[in-house]
């Protein structure tokens, strides 16, 4: 087992870079670069905090999550030590996203280090500054050659993705999760693929729909839409599209100003190729706000667009950029076969009062995690596990839940020598009533308190008995 070797850094960097850094993210040279895709305030809590909190509850937890869990016992084993243990897998391959690229990077870092392992490290070349600066900080207080970081852009991954790991842990698109699994195929290597897809958000009329639009408005546009788990499109009742629109410009203005170019709070997105895609998107779409674009700086507005068609290409591929679809429903039995007829997406958002109604929607769809009233909050919480099903991803992480998956559970049994009067039920020579008797201890179900653990070693005192009497 690897172990972490924390030493001071070789100098201390200035208070502000970890946070200045990673707010600049620049293409790579094979792109044209754009302005900064997260403000500062926003790296330092999407990113920085929550690498923080993770290391605390590694710090405190792990103790108890690594010592050995002992299970129920059944009559063959009762006077033995059963348990399970928890151990490193290996060496394991960390590839992370741009959208967040120090936390993306971090938080999978973190547990498959409580776990044992060692990690090369793989940030997105699309990030440029914030690869750098994770090659330059990671040496510093953890073993280099434990943990090593690798950068450069799709040749050195690819070339990293012909050896042999122990698990690979990927973050990003669908289309790249393909690739990275049918290159752990070929050395049957688990992986776990933290992918994306078009997570709804269903409106109904009986909320508060003011409410509802302002965490909305914040969960959508946050990091210019830039988020795996942002509500993509919005499903409502035509009756409060129009209501819907408002609350979210009147959002849109408290939170911005109402020069939203210069809000400190509003990013850009991360490059020109992505801007274009994004830009392609609103053709054919009726735009009942925002709309406005800039090239030079990768300036896309918030921008809501009505009366969306199911079938136009903005609702066919994950948007990832702050354009909000609305496409109308007559009922909450439409939305929930509108979601079952895609692909499962990584996010389901509920908003509604009838809480029999938000149980029925999330027992009667799938998705990767679900936030009712709310968006992207369950991601925020470490005791739920993240990740995706389907095509938004398989495996997931956080708090403990990364620890396991970094982590092999490996079944323990130790026996004594003795009492070897009770095994031979299951020696041959074979008869039936052997099988009777077998049929009886390991079939009947036995209260598990103490009075029966009791009763469960009298009949196995008795079981051993009548073998050694009756059968030999």
């Amino acid at each position: 087992m690897p172990t972490l070797l924390l030493h001071p850094p070789t100098h201390n960097p200035h208070p502000n870079t970890v946070h200045s850094l990673a707010r600049t993210h620049i293409q790579n040279p094979l792109h044209t670069p754009c302005a900064l895709e997260q403000s500062e305030c926003n790296a330092y809590s999407f990113e920085i905090m929550g690498v923080l909190g993770e290391i605390a509850l590694m710090v405190d937890r792990l103790p108890t999550w690594a010592a050995p869990k002992p299970v129920s016992k059944n009559i063959m084993t009762l006077t033995d030590e059963v348990y399970v243990h928890h151990e490193p897998l290996g060496v394991v391959l960390v590839i992370g996203a741009w959208n967040y690229p120090f936390v993306l990077i971090m938080q999978p870092l973190i547990g498959a280090i409580a776990a044992g392992n060692a990690v090369v490290i793989k940030p997105s070349e699309i990030s440029e500054n914030t690869a750098k600066l994770v090659a330059e900080l990671i040496p510093q207080y953890i073993d280099k050659d434990l943990y090593p970081v690798i950068n450069g852009g799709v040749k050195e991954t690819t070339e990293l993705l012909k050896e042999r790991f122990d698990h690979i842990f990927y973050t990003g698109s669908s289309q790249v999760g393909k690739i990275v699994m049918e290159a752990a195929a070929k050395h049957l290597t688990p992986v776990t693929l933290e992918l994306g897809g078009k997570s709804p958000c269903y409106i109904d009329k009986d909320c508060n729909i003011e409410i509802a639009c302002r965490r909305v408005t914040w969960g959508k546009y946050l990091n210019c839409g830039q988020t795996c788990i942002a509500p993509d499109y919005i499903l409502c009742d035509q009756s409060i599209q129009n209501k819907i629109v408002e609350n979210i410009k009147k959002t849109l203005k408290e939170f911005h100003g109402e020069d939203i170019k210069k809000s400190p709070d509003y990013e850009r997105i991360i490059n020109k190729h992505h801007f274009k895609r994004l830009v392609t998107l609103l053709e054919g779409q009726k735009i009942a706000y925002g709309g406005e674009t800039e090239e030079a700086s990768c300036f896309i507005a918030p921008t809501i667009l009505t009366d969306v068609s199911p079938e136009s290409r903005i609702m066919k591929e994950e948007i990832f950029g702050p354009l909000l679809p609305i496409v109308t429903i007559k009922s909450a039995d439409e939305a929930i076969q509108f979601i079952n007829q895609r692909e499962k997406p990584l996010a389901l958002y509920l908003f509604s009062n009838d809480k029999k109604l938000i149980k029925r929607m999330i027992s009667e769809t799938s998705s990767g995690g679900v936030t009712a009233n709310d968006v992207i909050m369950h991601y925020t919480l470490p005791d739920l596990p993240f990740g995706g099903v389907g095509n938004s991803g398989m495996g997931n992480y956080h708090g403990r839940h990364s620890f396991e998956t970094f982590s092999h559970r490996r079944s323990c049994l130790i026996k004594s020598l003795t009492m070897e009067s009770m095994n031979k039920i299951r020696y041959p020579p074979n008869s039936q009533r052997k099988l009777d008797w077998a049929k009886f201890f390991f079939l009947k179900r036995f209260n598990k308190g103490r009075l029966g653990l009791i009763a469960l070693a009298l009949l196995g005192a008795i079981l051993a008995a009548v073998i050694k009497v009756a059968y030999f």
